[in-house]
């Protein structure tokens, strides 16, 4: 850090300790950093290349309207996304609304009445539970069309269990689960490695099985993404990261070729499929929303890995350290203290681009069990890929923060939320 930002910092208000743990923090990880360049740079190409291969042009940008018939722009973006994730083929829409709807396509796409799902990671993310029918009323799950559920549970060190996904798996179980993200649990993200441990093992057991990886904050942190480790569909949202914080909403699909197109079936109508679907000029965005993705992705990394070594130094758990192998651009820290949560997520609001005066404040989301506190000051609302810090408000009172088009701007979030946990005395220095 050098005088200016040094002076920068100062005249904003934060106290010299502040200043000084950030500077601590960025010394310790430069190699990180480094790493995290590299790994950039590789993707960059993997991206460019796929566009180039593909031939995209700007008149793939026009929108289409009505019916949405030969959008040349949809085609090659479906096209671009699977040689970049190394699939057969891939569905990637701006009406897919969110993560959870993208999953919930494939459950519903793939599986029929007496089959099972099998969650390989435990219990999945809160919001998938009302889809799978294991909460709330179960109009339109899983459970409502005869469809049963089963779940491996992690064990106490929150790692795979082998011995519980070959005991869970049945004659009828169809589809694997597997949640590459941390989701709301203090545990390690799967790395690709991980993932293919798992799917060698359930392939191994039963072949036939259907393996669905949700990839949600997952994208572009490794050199591999979960096809190339043997997944038969993966699942994400554009307003996290391949959607590069330009994107305005979507979500994609991708995977063997015959469960796309089931998948796609799920979301138009069978006998239409991937063949409609007005993109209503939305193109040029998710196509430059992938191009930035990489660079995007890694900005959020580096502000993980910040924070992380910020946390670390006041000796507050956090998973994972800062010198991790990530496999998600989650950053945990458990404060087992209801207030420090509130006030650490209103410190990353005060350090946001957009409405850094609004206070958040826990609330009862939809699809969420908890009442939910979520500091998302985005130029695209609810964009998990822009520096954004939620937590359910339930002990042990852990904060996800995740994002950040550019690393300052996580840096400046992080800082702010130590300051205004110093000046409610929530925090000495």
């Amino acid at each position: 850090m050098n005088n200016l930002q040094y002076n920068f910092l100062k005249q904003e208000g934060f106290d010299k300790q502040v200043i000084d743990l950030a500077q601590s923090a960025e010394e310790q990880i430069k190699r990180v950093i480094d790493d995290i360049l590299s790994l950039r740079e590789y993707n960059q190409y993997k991206v460019i290349r796929a566009l180039q291969n593909n031939g995209l042009s700007d008149t793939h940008f026009a929108g289409t309207t009505g019916y949405g018939y030969g959008d040349r722009g949809r085609e090659i973006l479906d096209l671009v996304f699977a040689e970049i994730f190394k699939a057969e083929d891939a569905l990637v829409r701006h009406n897919i609304v969110s993560g959870t709807h993208a999953l919930s396509l494939c459950l519903f796409g793939i599986l029929r009445p007496g089959d099972e799902l099998l969650s390989a990671t435990g219990k999945p993310y809160d919001t998938l539970e009302e889809v799978i029918g294991i909460r709330g009323d179960n109009r339109g799950a899983l459970k409502d069309f005869g469809i049963t559920y089963r779940q491996a549970d992690l064990t106490n060190d929150g790692e795979v269990c082998f011995e519980n996904i070959k005991n869970n798996i049945k004659e009828n179980t169809k589809m694997v689960l597997i949640q590459k993200s941390r989701g709301y649990d203090f545990r390690s993200s799967l790395r690709v490695e991980d993932i293919e441990k798992i799917i060698e093992y359930v392939k191994g057991i039963r072949s036939d099985i259907v393996v669905l990886v949700d990839n949600c904050y997952g994208e572009f942190v490794e050199e591999k993404e979960p096809i190339e480790a043997g997944a038969d569909l993966v699942a994400g949202s554009l307003i996290k990261n391949p959607g590069g914080g330009i994107a305005p909403t979507g979500g994609y699909v991708a995977g063997k070729e015959k469960y796309v197109e089931q998948v796609a079936i799920r979301l138009t109508s069978p006998g239409l499929g991937k063949e409609v679907g007005a993109t209503l000029g939305i193109n040029r965005l998710l196509f430059q929303g992938l191009f930035m993705a990489p660079h995007v992705v890694a900005e959020s990394l580096k502000g993980a890995v910040f924070c992380a070594a910020v946390m670390q130094n006041l000796g507050i758990d956090i998973s994972p350290s800062p010198f991790s192998k990530r496999g998600d651009i989650i950053q945990a820290i458990k404060f087992n203290d209801k207030n420090k949560l509130i006030s650490f997520c209103q410190g990353i609001q005060k350090g946001s681009p957009v409405d850094a005066h609004v206070v958040p404040e826990p609330w009862s989301m939809p699809g969420y069990e908890s009442p939910v506190i979520m500091a998302a000051g985005g130029f695209v609302q609810g964009a998990s890929i822009e520096l954004s810090a939620d937590a359910p408000v339930r002990p042990p009172y852990i904060a996800y923060m995740q994002g950040g088009l550019v690393y300052e701007s996580v840096k400046l979030g992080v800082l702010s939320a130590l300051q205004n946990m110093i000046n409610k005395h929530l925090l000495i220095l």
